[in-house]
């Protein structure tokens, strides 16, 4: 028995040796794993320097600005900002790849073909800006963000050599700015670009882009634009307003009339025509860049802006050339409240025919419809 212990003491410290460097391996293991290929920073953005990390959710969130809009999805990406252990990191590609796929899926839809598609005319073409130095094209949807993918495509084409030094004023102004148009090119020329270049645009909740869109041009008017509140606004009233005369309290153009007057799929086009192309704040995605008839490469999300940027100018291949605009905080971000807000004391039968004639863009890029306005 005495010759037998030293081999059992022997064989048990070799046990507990082997034991002690495992737990050391372990321990070294998670220390590194904290700066191994865990998280990443969104290149070329300028706004806040904090790490932007993603995970997948089955709860949904009360921020759809923090998630990719996707084909009724129940467990969205959402963008947090958790420990670096729980980071997944979903292909951002493959975003792009299931909105175009879904894109293409609704442009199918037999029953939804008057409002997805249109002809590819002038028109549709003068929303299409050109930056032929990196074979670029941008269509224009206003109440998007528009003014900064703008200011890109003017440094891009060399006529001021950073964003800073675009002077506000001239971003808007066509005769300026230093950015063609493609209607302002040939047929031939058209074609070529229409087939070659990297064509992207960027979309938003239908309802609350008519809501940013009623704001902007009869509420504030920061651009000071007088045609909106002094001859557009009393010919909606006139036609719209069930009692016209101002009683105190409905002075001016109020969402009620706007809504009516959208909702009028017919009525509306003699207006139209009066009110020219100032029209294009409130016009459908489908009438302003064709997506179901020009093949883009990318659409990017309002409500997603912060990350979809950086990856549209490395997808375009301009990611070392400029940057997106720094995104303030919240300007993104979708607001439920105050959609309610201005949806508030309106008919069932007004919304329903509003929504009616924005189906299209709810179904294309996956917008949910509006239950908590319809139901």
């Amino acid at each position: 028995m005495d010759s037998v212990q030293p081999a059992d003491a022997q064989m048990m410290r070799r046990h507990w040796l082997l034991l002690g460097a495992c737990g050391w391996v372990l321990l070294i293991l998670m220390f590194f794993s904290k700066f191994i290929n865990f998280g990443f920073k969104i290149p070329g953005y300028t706004g806040s320097a904090e790490m932007i990390v993603w995970t997948l959710s089955s709860v949904a969130t009360e921020q759809p600005s923090l998630r990719w809009p996707e084909k009724g999805a129940t467990r969205p990406y959402v963008l947090s900002s958790v420990s670096p252990s729980v980071r997944e990191l979903p292909d951002w590609q493959s975003v792009n790849e299931k909105r175009l796929e879904l894109l293409s899926t609704v442009c199918r839809n037999s029953s939804l073909w008057n409002l997805t598609h249109t002809t590819v005319r002038k028109f549709v073409l003068d929303r299409i800006f050109v930056c032929d130095k990196h074979k670029i094209l941008f269509c224009q949807t206003p109440k998007v963000g528009n003014t900064q993918w703008k200011k890109v495509l003017i440094v891009l084409n060399g006529k001021f050599p950073k964003i800073e030094a675009i002077p506000e004023n001239l971003v808007h102004d066509h005769e300026r700015n230093g950015l063609p148009r493609l209607s302002s090119m040939t047929d031939i020329e058209i074609h070529q670009r229409l087939n070659s270049y990297f064509k992207f645009f960027i979309v938003r909740d239908p309802f609350e882009r008519l809501v940013s869109a009623f704001k902007d041009k009869f509420v504030k008017n920061p651009r000071f634009e007088p045609w909106y509140k002094h001859e557009i606004a009393p010919a909606i009233i006139r036609k719209y307003r069930k009692i016209h005369h101002d009683d105190g309290k409905r002075v001016g153009l109020q969402f009620e009339d706007f809504v009516r007057y959208l909702g009028d799929k017919t009525g509306r086009q003699h207006l139209d025509r009066a009110f020219g192309e100032h029209i294009i704040h409130w016009l459908t995605y489908t009438e302003l860049c064709a997506p179901c008839d020009i093949s883009y490469n990318v659409v990017g999300h309002h409500e997603t802006l912060q990350l979809d940027a950086p990856y549209i100018l490395k997808a375009a291949g301009i990611n070392d050339q400029v940057s997106y605009p720094s995104i303030p905080a919240g300007i993104t971000d979708y607001n439920r409240t105050k959609v309610e807000q201005y949806f508030t004391g309106i008919s069932h039968r007004d919304i329903s025919r509003l929504y009616a004639h924005y189906q299209g863009d709810f179904s294309l890029f996956g917008y949910q419809r509006p239950a908590f306005l319809l139901d």
